[in-house]
């Protein structure tokens, strides 16, 4: 076997691997190294346009082909040819044919085989991109489960790996309270995928409230088959979650579907998320049950609720600080939970 055999061989040989092991197709890589080959080799012999080349799989041969005007005379012996040599390609030929027949440039076996070589490489790379695309994007918006490789000592940034691909999760959307190691075990939000340059940009979360939502879709039966299903959540990462539902059968309570039997379903979920606390409040149409429910675990005396998604809630001034929370964050989270404004005063407020 020659050399231009060998690279011909080892060439349909590359590409029978690519599709059995990445998945791109043939046909494809095909099309993509005959357009490279040609634009090669204009380059290589002065942008010469009439050649055609062939890669032959089942053949597993690499030709070119040069295409010529059959004139006399010859003014141009790239592009034309005369009747007497036509003839030896074409018995029939005559004056005017466009007569096509194959050649073997000089130095186009390793034109072909870098060339092939470099598209190849270029394919694996789009497959590999492309592959990563489709995986993510079947799982945007949904909670996976990834292994910390490395974590940046300066950034605080953690590389996982997800399957077989490795993404990152800035510190900004890690917990307050997560401090990982490389070889931990993880469960992630996936908030959204952007295809760029390079690959796909995922952007991983433990702080989305998304993440609370679909780790009590996976805990709690109930939720998964939609006799509990959950309105809203609202979250201060690290620190406190409130999330309200409600059932769709009298028999269910939502709440205690939530916390499980000894409450081991909510403590999972908040072991998994590093200590955090969970309030699960039951889900009203009525806006002002809904908003005193929210401030659980206050007591609230009475709600008024304006046309504007605005109310007042008064509390007994021993519950006040409780309704309010510290720095603000029962109220605030209340707020986030119901989508009203809430404005909260004591039962001994005199002023306006």
């Amino acid at each position: 076997m020659n050399n231009d055999a060998k690279m011909s061989s080892e060439f349909f040989d590359a590409l029978d691997a690519l599709e059995k092991d990445k998945g791109i197709p043939k046909e494809y890589m095909l099309e993509k190294v005959e357009a490279a080959l040609l634009t090669a080799y204009k380059k290589e012999s002065n942008n010469q346009n009439n050649v055609r080349i062939n890669l032959d799989p089942e053949k597993r041969a690499v030709r070119m082909y040069v295409q010529r005007t059959v004139c006399d005379p010859v003014n141009d012996e790239r592009t034309e040819i005369s009747l007497e040599e036509a003839r030896t390609h074409s018995k029939n030929a005559k004056l005017g044919d466009v007569i096509e027949y194959e050649i073997k440039p000089k130095n186009f076996g390793r034109i072909s085989a870098g060339t092939a070589k470099m598209v190849i490489i270029q394919g694996i790379r789009e497959a590999e991109r492309g592959m990563m695309m489709k995986e993510y994007e079947s799982k945007k918006e949904e909670v996976v489960t990834a292994t910390v490789s490395m974590v940046d000592p300066v950034t605080g940034n953690a590389i996982l790996e997800i399957g077989t691909h490795q993404t990152t999760l800035v510190r900004n959307e890690q917990l307050p309270t997560d401090n990982f190691r490389a070889g931990d075990s993880v469960k992630v939000y996936v908030c959204s995928v952007k295809s760029e340059t390079r690959g796909p940009r995922v952007i991983l979360s433990r702080t989305h409230p998304g993440l609370v939502k679909r780790l009590f879709e996976t805990e709690v039966p109930e939720i998964q088959d939609g006799t509990v299903v959950i309105h809203s959540v609202a979250r201060d990462p690290g620190s406190r979650t409130k999330i309200a539902v409600y059932s769709t059968d009298p028999e269910v309570d939502p709440i205690g579907a939530c916390i499980g039997v000894r409450g081991i379903r909510k403590s999972t979920i908040t072991e998994e998320l590093a200590g955090e606390k969970i309030d699960i409040v039951k889900y009203s149409e009525d806006p002002a049950q809904f908003i005193e429910a929210a401030l659980s675990p206050a007591e609230v005396i009475s709600v008024t609720v304006g046309d504007d998604r605005t109310s007042r809630v008064i509390v007994r001034p021993d519950q006040l600080s409780l309704a309010i929370g510290k720095k603000g964050q029962n109220a605030y989270l209340a707020h986030k939970l119901t989508g009203y404004k809430i404005d909260i005063k004591s039962s001994d407020y005199t002023g306006e």
